[in-house]
């Protein structure tokens, strides 16, 4: 019979017992802490809610006063009281008489409306189109002296547009552009930072495209229009939607080269409810809501496209 004090036995233990202490059983990982109420997350989004009312507040109030007569709007209470003067938009596009004169407005809204959207549309595909062509020379061909002339490029940024409005308004004298749709759409055609976001757009695309675009034979036109322009669309997005945005919102520029009330856009027709009639704050309100419908409708279409250009446009300088 086998007892405890056998000689095999106890070399089977002591074999044992080396097997453990030279490989010990790893130790049981620590529990994760845990976690109490997020009191900071709540306190960042209360923080962040609250600034977002108070940015919507102008809004709201614009709303509401688009609702009220003129007198409603001077009163402090921001609700309309009674009922709602939706007259105020028919007012405004001339299908019905303003209360106040029993006469319809003086005023071309459909028209200014058409004018501003042609103008801001033909200025975004003339800038889309000028800033990828010169951001491809810029950024995949190589000739002598490119970043040099690039950064002399790029400075032009840092000169005023209001240093440069009268030797352009000058031009457009010698050249009979004054009131007129050319005179407003070619001199914004040309953007220094549409091709800058371009440029940086197109530095992220691999080169190796453009060496095996080559050994197919495409040419510099071919690589281009196939190649590095469709690749380039959430950028080409981002610049439509920055350029559309400033240009139909554009006031200073028009209100100097547009004389007739035929080629005004909406931005400078609004002076209207400020200088004729004494003060329509209630109607103005009204066109200025017709007036950025267009804006939210084209940032909230493009929303997913304009986040993703600027991220990819960003990832190299």
């Amino acid at each position: 019979m086998t007892t405890l004090n056998d000689p095999t036995i106890r070399a089977a233990k002591n074999e044992a017992s080396y097997a453990i202490l030279s490989h010990p059983v790893p130790p049981l990982p620590p529990e994760p802490p845990r976690k109490g109420f997020p009191y900071g997350r709540v306190a960042r989004h209360i923080v962040l809610s609250l600034l977002g009312v108070l940015m919507l507040l102008p809004f709201l109030w614009m709303i509401l006063a688009s609702f009220k007569t003129q007198a409603g709007v001077e009163r402090t209470n921001p609700f309309p009281r009674g009922v709602w003067h939706t007259e105020n938009y028919p007012v405004v596009l001339g299908l019905m008489r303003n209360p106040n004169t029993n006469k319809f407005l003086p005023i071309h809204f459909d028209r200014w409306y058409f004018n501003s959207i042609f103008v801001a549309g033909w200025v975004t595909l003339l800038t889309c189109a000028t800033s990828a062509m010169a951001a491809f020379a810029f950024a995949r061909l190589r000739w002598k002296g490119r970043d040099r002339v690039f950064l002399l490029y790029l400075a032009t940024m840092m000169v005023p547009s209001i240093v440069t409005m009268i030797p352009t308004y000058d031009l457009m004298v010698k050249l009979h552009m004054v009131n007129s749709y050319a005179g407003l759409i070619i001199p914004a055609a040309f953007s220094t930072f549409g091709t800058f976001l371009m440029r940086q757009f197109m530095l992220g695309i691999p080169t190796s495209l453009d060496e095996a675009a080559y050994m197919d034979g495409a040419s510099r036109s071919r690589l281009f229009w196939d190649i590095i322009l469709p690749l380039s669309r959430p950028g080409l997005i981002t610049l439509a939607v920055f350029t559309f945005m400033g240009n139909f919102g554009s006031f200073l520029w028009p209100l100097i080269l547009i004389k007739s009330q035929s080629l005004k856009t909406l931005p400078v027709g609004m002076l209207f409810f400020d200088s004729v009639y004494d003060r329509q704050t209630n109607l103005m309100m009204a066109a200025t809501v017709m007036n950025i419908v267009p804006l939210i409708l084209v940032f909230v279409v493009s929303q997913k496209y304009l986040v993703k250009g600027i991220q990819l446009g960003a990832v190299k300088g």
